[in-house]
């Protein structure tokens, strides 16, 4: 790979090479082809081994930046909505896009080591994605609406998913302090790369130490389930309706911290109601027609 590459420049190296077809010189095509044709295989065994799925309950530095109430539901087994197939669907070809992601960025000539990279912090385990050019890096399908917040910064501000604890949790496990994102929009295909130093920044998530966090969560979820919601409902425009904010609108807990929640179907898809003071003009729908979304 070549050595003078750096994370700043990964996007358009990309792009240059989707334009060229032509590889970094560096790069040795085939090699990095069968690669990535194992890689997909790897993937493809994961999806469909016989072998026992591992119980997905337990703490992972994947999940540490989620809220105190959805890791306490998610560790002491609270019954949450099934994922439908075509949800599987989505992980699926996310996976897919993240490896070829990663094929894209070392056929530009930059440098990917590190990848899967088993992390431990104050005893719980996590997979690294990899480092790109030596930065500790999570690579991500996104939405329109969430690869906004990587393209313009926000994500900072803005962490429904807890990405943020994750990352940094990967970067104490390996003793660096540069992390960041290479993150592609689903809908256009569009790139950005979002980097943070977290030695030298004045933001507060960012400086707040990881092993705080940590051990933060393991005294929570040992408790009483918190009483605080992990997000408060929000004003559905001028209509008097109250709805999920869109970091519960995807848990898959809302049904147990919102019994009484109401979903209405729009063509863009559906809208969980807190309170409802003008019927929307549109299908409602129970927990079981939402099988169908």
């Amino acid at each position: 790979m070549s050595t003078n590459k750096t994370t700043d420049n990964v996007v358009q190296d990309i792009y240059a090479l989707m334009e060229s077809k032509d590889a970094d010189p560096s790069v040795d095509v085939e090699a990095e082809i069968e690669k990535f044709g194992e890689s997909v295989k790897e993937l493809m065994r994961t999806e469909f081994g016989r072998e026992k799925r591992e119980d997905n309950r337990r703490l992972r530095l994947s999940n540490i930046g989620r809220t105190d109430r959805y890791l306490w539901n998610h560790y002491n087994g609270t019954a949450g909505e099934e994922l439908q197939p075509h949800t599987y669907v989505k992980f699926m070809y996310g996976h897919l896009i993240e490896e070829m992601l990663l094929f894209l960025t070392r056929m530009a000539g930059h440098s990917v080591t590190d990848e899967q990279k088993v992390c431990k912090v104050e005893g719980i385990v996590g997979h690294m994605d990899c480092k790109i050019d030596g930065v500790v890096t999570d690579v991500k399908s996104a939405s329109s609406f969430g690869f906004k917040k990587f393209k313009d910064g926000s994500l900072v501000n803005e962490d429904s998913f807890g990405y943020i604890d994750q990352i940094k949790a990967y970067a104490h496990a390996c003793g660096e302090t540069q992390v960041g994102w290479l993150t592609m929009d689903k809908a256009n295909g569009h790139l950005t790369y979002l980097k943070y130093d977290l030695e030298n920044t004045d933001n507060d998530k960012l400086k707040e130490p990881i092993t705080d966090r940590i051990n933060h969560i393991k005294q929570i979820v040992e408790g009483d389930e918190p009483k605080r919601y992990c997000h408060q409902p929000v004003p559905d425009g001028k209509s008097g309706n109250t709805k999920l904010a869109i970091g519960c609108a995807y848990c898959q807990f809302k049904e147990h911290c919102y019994p009484n929640l109401r979903t209405f179907l729009y063509s863009y898809g559906p809208k969980y109601l807190t309170q409802v003071v003008n019927v929307p003009r549109v299908m409602e729908v129970t927990q079981h027609d939402e099988e169908g979304f």
